[in-house]
């Protein structure tokens, strides 16, 4: 069997659709039919740049919906992971880069195995295309909060609030939403435009980013509210941390805190003494970071798909159909969006 995958030749190069073996599922893996992914800025920066990339030809890519296709050996018929069943999946590829078999994980092409932790069934009425969404956004979030102090399973209580720098982007909207069912009160940045939608996924006050005096006005909300403001998500920005200060300002003031930040940090990034950043980053531990991903996705996330009480967001928009389109794809991507989440369908 065989089925057509994008692969990146070379560092910096295009990708190129070309057809590879199928590979079945292994123990505790299942083989997903895919039929959505949505792109990352992760998959263009490892693409043009060959960040975490090994060797060469590269599958990258992460997010992903479709049908179970085949189910590793030790799956048994009472797991909801079955041949037939629409989940959404996280593409281990980014764990996997240095390995024989890195490739059969990445997201890029027509087959995908992962591992049944980082799956979640999806509910017949969220399609796939909306599903593809979620994975990253859901785990990155949730893996943000921990590195910070705040474990899947956190509860807030009444006097503590978080900040969501950069709240409209995919990233952002994931951690609106984990934060609020910990029971947090959510501040979050973002374009004005964006504001209404952000509150409807239960940010409790917006702020505009570009506003000069953001700083002032998110401590005087916390000050009005009696919030403890400690903990920030840092879901945009630059690798030379030119959107840091305020956030870091904002902490200091604040008595000092975390930050977790998707992005990664140069050696330039500014500092502040007592505020600590750290890079968004599951365990390196196999065993511990599948203990994580199924609590994300089986015990967090799968049940709330069911009871819709979380939407995807932002808003999903096919920007082509077949695995030649990505390439179009990551590059409007790395142009810039706002407020949404570039899918390609299958």
């Amino acid at each position: 069997m065989s089925h057509q995958a994008a692969l990146i030749p070379s560092k910096g190069q295009a990708l190129v659709v070309e057809s590879i073996k199928t590979v079945q599922p292994g123990p505790g893996e299942v083989l997903i039919s895919v039929s959505a992914i949505a792109l990352n800025p992760i998959d263009y920066y490892m693409r043009d740049a060959g960040f975490f990339i090994v060797n060469y030809p590269a599958i990258v890519g992460s997010d992903i919906a479709g049908t179970i296709e085949a189910v590793g050996s030790d799956i048994t018929s009472s797991s909801p992971f079955k041949k037939g069943t629409r989940v959404l999946a996280f593409g281990s590829t980014f764990y996997k880069q240095g390995q024989p078999d890195a490739n059969t994980y990445g997201a890029f092409q027509q087959k995908v195995v992962v591992p049944i932790e980082t799956t979640a069934v999806i509910p017949d009425n969220l399609s796939f295309v909306d599903a593809a969404t979620l994975p990253m956004s859901v785990g990155v979030a949730l893996t943000g909060w921990m590195n910070i102090g705040l474990p899947i399973g956190t509860r807030a209580d009444s006097r503590q609030a978080v900040l969501v720098w950069g709240a409209g982007s995919s990233m952002g909207a994931g951690a609106t939403q984990t934060a609020k069912a910990m029971g947090f009160t959510v501040y979050g940045t973002a374009s004005p435009k964006n504001f209404e939608g952000l509150k409807s996924l239960g940010a409790s006050r917006l702020f505009d980013y570009k506003d000069p005096e953001v700083v002032s006005k998110v401590l005087d909300a916390a000050k009005a509210d009696g919030l403890s403001l400690k903990h920030v998500f840092r879901a945009a920005g630059d690798m030379g941390g030119s959107d840091l200060p305020p956030v870091q300002e904002i902490l200091k003031a604040s008595g000092g805190g975390a930050i977790a930040s998707t992005v990664i940090l140069g050696e330039k990034a500014p500092q502040v003494e007592g505020v600590e950043t750290k890079f968004v980053q599951g365990s390196e531990d196999a065993d511990e970071r599948n203990k994580f991903f199924a609590q994300a996705f089986h015990e967090w996330l799968a049940p709330r798909l069911a009871k819709g009480e979380y939407t995807p967001a932002p808003k999903a928009r096919v920007a082509g159909s077949g695995l030649d389109s990505l390439n179009k794809g990551l590059d409007e991507l790395r142009g810039g969006v706002s407020n949404v989440k570039i899918v390609i369908e299958l």
